[in-house]
């Protein structure tokens, strides 16, 4: 854990802005992870991010958090196809910060292969990083958060794709997660972003840049962005539609 101090002054006025809070962000090594923990960072958030297998690299985000004016940066080593890593996980975020203002599941694996040619292991580990472990981590997490989830998915989530099978799967069953929890828990707003390809590590370097998906995560962390909770915010369809950006904090005015 690295722990970082602003001036009074300057803790005294991201406070009364109302950013003395805590997120806690899934999968930060690299791409959206990555780039979502650097808009909250800039804005003075406490954050917990998590790494799967490189710590190098988590400790890496973690200096360019605290560069770019993070109030506080936890880094918590997280195997969401563990039990014990989630339980552990949560109880260092817990013990840290009290509290989880937002929570969001972004860690994710994919595997490019058709069904005939995976392993049982394959479908198993591909499903528990990107399905179960979420289901079990936000679970886990449940007495902490105070203000929402958003479960990052994909466009593959909406449709299917020959090869990705039970990526296509674990996305759309996330998506289910996603509205039948945010019926279950209607004092949260839980939401899931739909990115289309993304240049990242796991879609092979091609698409659209990770900064811009992250950019739309934040916002819709902070309600600058009209989804109503348990529905899906696709990516591609906001930055096609200009006028969807003006919409700051409409739903909460009409209570759409």
């Amino acid at each position: 854990m690295i722990n970082y101090e602003m001036d009074s002054e300057e803790k005294k006025t991201r406070i009364s802005n109302g950013v003395n809070k805590a997120v806690f962000i899934t999968g930060c090594s690299s791409g959206i992870g990555e780039q979502t923990a650097y808009q909250f960072a800039r804005r003075g958030w406490k954050l917990a991010v998590s790494y799967h297998s490189n710590q190098d690299q988590g400790e890496r985000v973690v200096r360019e958090c605290l560069r770019l004016g993070a109030a506080d940066v936890l880094l918590v080593k997280l195997e969401l196809v563990s039990d014990s890593s989630i339980d552990d996980a949560v109880r260092l975020v817990a013990r840290k910060y009290g509290k989880i203002d937002t929570l969001i599941n972004n860690a994710g694996t994919i595997r490019h292969n058709l069904l005939a040619d995976k392993s049982f292991q394959e479908i198993s580990e591909e499903l528990a990083v990107n399905l179960d472990g979420p289901i079990k981590l936000t679970k886990t997490c449940l007495p902490y958060i105070k203000e929402g989830i958003i479960n990052v998915g994909s466009t593959l989530g909406l449709t299917g794709k020959k090869t990705l099978s039970v990526y296509s799967a674990s996305k759309f069953g996330l998506r289910g997660f996603t509205k039948a929890l945010a019926k279950e828990l209607p004092n949260l707003r839980i939401i899931m972003i739909n990115p289309s390809l993304t240049a990242t590590k796991m879609g092979n370097a091609g698409g659209l840049p990770p900064v811009k998906v992250a950019e739309i995560i934040y916002k819709a962390a902070v309600s600058e962005i009209a989804v109503r909770s348990g529905d899906d915010l696709n990516v591609f369809d906001y930055l096609r539609h200009p006028v969807i950006r003006f919409l700051k904090y409409f739903y909460r005015k009409i209570r759409i």
